[in-house]
């Protein structure tokens, strides 16, 4: 595996009255948040809203005019190779793109929440690699917006990617990478996709494996109530039921204390 573009969701989280890796199956196209009204992230994709306004300074005001569709999707650069990718807090599963697809997108760091300075195209990946390797370790690069981000969570270890010209599964995608518990349970989803299948070596967490000054108790008391082993399948079955906060947080206890195997550089 080399360095590439992964764009992470959660497979069986509910999307209507189907999943999320249902409607990339039937679609075979994978949509940003302007088009779909979800994320795991915060909901203001929307005009003149916070995403709204990154993205036109980002971008340049290119797409302050554009159809949702025609907007980018985000992203990460896999940078350590790390079999579960480049930012699992966005989702236990990733699509990896064909290394084609990096000479149309963008990167940055830290994330665009944070009004980054540092934005380029693939010509900058090599700078932004070492800014985000140093910024781990040094306060002093971050911007002034980012002067709250805690820079010990390896959740929060990226370099974000804006995908632009819309993705194709059949196109543009290398394979999608999931859980071993996912990979079970949505078979007839998977045999539909336009693209290869591969797994990672899976997450899997308890409620008294979670620390609970990481995320505060909320996610700590779901794990409890829902019992035994939380793996993303066992926690997308809440994903239509749960607090859609407790349910981030819980996931964020998971993936960062459910891997089966160190992360790499860690």
């Amino acid at each position: 595996m080399t360095a590439g573009i992964v764009l992470h969701f959660h497979p069986g989280w509910a999307f209507g009255d189907i999943t999320v890796l249902e409607s990339i199956a039937a679609s075979g196209v994978y949509r940003s948040q302007w088009e779909t009204g979800t994320s795991t992230g915060g909901l203001t994709a929307v005009p003149g809203g916070d995403r709204w306004r990154w993205e036109s300074r980002l971008f340049e005001g290119r797409y302050d005019e554009a159809d949702a569709a025609a907007r980018p999707v985000y992203g990460a650069w896999n940078r350590r190779d790390d079999p579960y990718g480049a930012s699992p807090r966005f989702g236990s599963a990733y699509l990896r793109l064909r290394a084609e697809v990096t000479e149309r997108a963008t990167f940055c760091w830290p994330d665009s929440v944070y009004d980054p300075r540092d934005v380029g195209g693939p010509d900058r990946l090599e700078e932004l690699c070492r800014l985000a390797d140093a910024g781990v370790l040094d306060p002093a690069l971050l911007p002034p917006s980012a002067a709250d981000l805690p820079l010990d969570d390896p959740l929060n270890d990226y370099v974000e990617a804006h995908v632009h010209g819309g993705l194709v599964l059949a196109r543009d995608v290398e394979a999608l990478v999931l859980d071993p518990s996912d990979h079970e349970r949505h078979a007839g989803a998977l045999a539909r996709l336009e693209c290869p299948v591969e797994v990672h070596p899976g997450y899997r967490v308890r409620a008294d494996a979670i620390d609970p000054l990481y995320r505060g108790p909320v996610p700590v008391a779901l794990a409890h109530a829902l019992g035994g082993d939380i793996t993303p399948a066992r926690l997308a079955e809440t994903s239509g039921t749960a607090d859609p906060q407790a349910l981030k947080w819980l996931w964020h206890c998971l993936a960062r204390f459910g891997r089966s195997w160190a992360r790499p550089g860690r």
